[in-house]
């Protein structure tokens, strides 16, 4: 008896780990104390939806004109803690980055974002009642400190969450050495390429980075060797983001299948995502396997974005604004397509978006997935345009890499 129902729950684990991977995405929810309880009540639906496999939240468990306290965080932290689906958080601005102002309280922000980084990365596991079990940048004796940056991966795709804030990195102006941000650069770009390499050598079929800021990908400043002969000062401010977009164009160029960057958006985005491509090398040239997803949730406090993604699709990856339902037991989704058509008394049931890039390209060594039997769904928007070339493979790394694991929701599938 025992045997068959360990066999029949092997069988439901490896059942759910063939269909689509669903993830939910939430940002910017919790601004003041009054946002609390509808945030723990997204979270409580978001966990009803079974085949969610975890929750990212993406920056800024607390808002602009909130005191810095150790209380606040202490809240926030049992909130989010208490969510019943795993949950990984990724440092917003206003987490840390804004505690120096006035109208946060005029704290230290690296003071606070190490108390940060003792409540919420404390140990290898995400927040949430039910846990998952993710690598932290920690673990390398080098990069001790930041232990918010993290990887793991899930059904074939590999997740890196990266502490990125806006609105400029945190890149401070005044004299001196930039110490925080320059030491930060130097370790998120390691994480980068060091994750890329262990989603290459594990045959990950794409790759998500996660961060809060927004990287500007319009503004790319090429290497300039000699601009220390110059005794002109340029009228534009640094840009902080610089040395993340040349990581990306690194980490696309060695990975080479689908990248996708999900950051928050400053402006705001109709639909409440923008999909697009628009990273760039030196050499201008549109970097064809690096896709970006813009969030700007229209309710935060009642909306998140649910990601959907199997290799088998063209594009892989799909998605949707999820909305709160307006009564008890109702399930709703906030259509991300704008339509002119007349509204009918029994309208279809709204679609997700997959207007990412139609052609993006198989990792190597990998057989090309078929396109599954699937009904059709009508008004998508039009495919982005497939990149032209990519660059030659680069050589294979003698060193080793350790890779993070992963624990799916129980509520979806059985443990094996």
């Amino acid at each position: 008896m025992l045997a068959a129902l360990v066999c029949g729950a092997l069988m439901q684990h490896a059942a759910a780990q063939d269909g689509p991977l669903t993830f939910a995405i939430v940002a910017d929810a919790l601004t003041r104390p009054a946002d609390e309880a509808p945030v723990r009540h997204m979270l409580d639906e978001i966990a009803r939806e079974h085949e969610v496999s975890f929750i990212v939240y993406d920056g800024n468990v607390k808002g602009p004109a909130e005191a810095c306290r150790d209380k606040v965080y202490e809240a926030r932290h049992d909130l989010l803690d208490a969510s019943r689906t795993p949950l990984v958080l990724v440092p917003g601005q206003h987490d840390w980055a804004d505690c120096g102002l006035a109208q946060a309280g005029g704290y230290d922000p690296v003071e606070r974002l190490d108390f940060m980084r003792q409540l919420f990365f404390g140990d290898s596991n995400s927040l949430g009642t039910v846990s998952l079990s993710v690598t932290r940048e920690s673990e390398v004796a080098r990069f001790r400190p930041f232990r918010e940056n993290v990887r793991w991966q899930a059904q074939g795709v590999a997740f890196i969450g990266i502490n990125a804030p806006g609105p400029n990195n945190h890149y401070l102006t005044a004299g001196g050495r930039n110490g925080e941000y320059e030491d930060r650069s130097v370790a998120n770009a390691f994480w980068l390429q060091h994750a890329a390499e262990s989603a290459r050598r594990s045959e990950q079929r794409a790759l998500v980075v996660i961060l809060q800021g927004d990287p500007d990908f319009a503004r790319y400043e090429r290497r300039d060797r000699f601009s220390w002969l110059r005794f002109t000062r340029s009228s534009q401010p640094h840009d902080g983001f610089v040395e993340f977009k040349r990581s990306l164009v690194k980490v696309a160029e060695l990975f080479r299948g689908p990248v996708i960057v999900i950051h928050g958006s400053e402006t705001p985005v109709p639909g409440g995502f923008r999909i697009d491509q628009p990273l760039r090398d030196e050499k201008g040239t549109v970097v064809g396997n690096l896709t970006r997803i813009a969030i700007a949730l229209k309710k935060p406090q009642g909306q998140w974005l649910e990601v959907q993604t199997d290799p088998g699709w063209r594009p892989p990856f799909r998605l949707r604004v999820r909305e709160m339902p307006a009564r008890a037991g109702a399930r709703s989704a906030e259509p991300a397509i704008e339509t002119s058509e007349p509204t009918t008394t029994n309208p279809a049931p709204p679609q997700p978006r997959d207007d990412l890039p139609a052609s993006l390209p198989v990792p190597p060594g990998l057989p090309p997935s078929t396109q599954p039997s699937q009904p059709s769904q009508p008004s998508l928007p039009p495919l982005l345009n497939p990149p032209q070339a990519l660059p030659p493979m680069l050589p294979t790394p003698a060193s080793g890499v350790q890779n993070g694991t992963y624990r799916g929701n129980p509520a979806s599938a059985a443990e094996e």
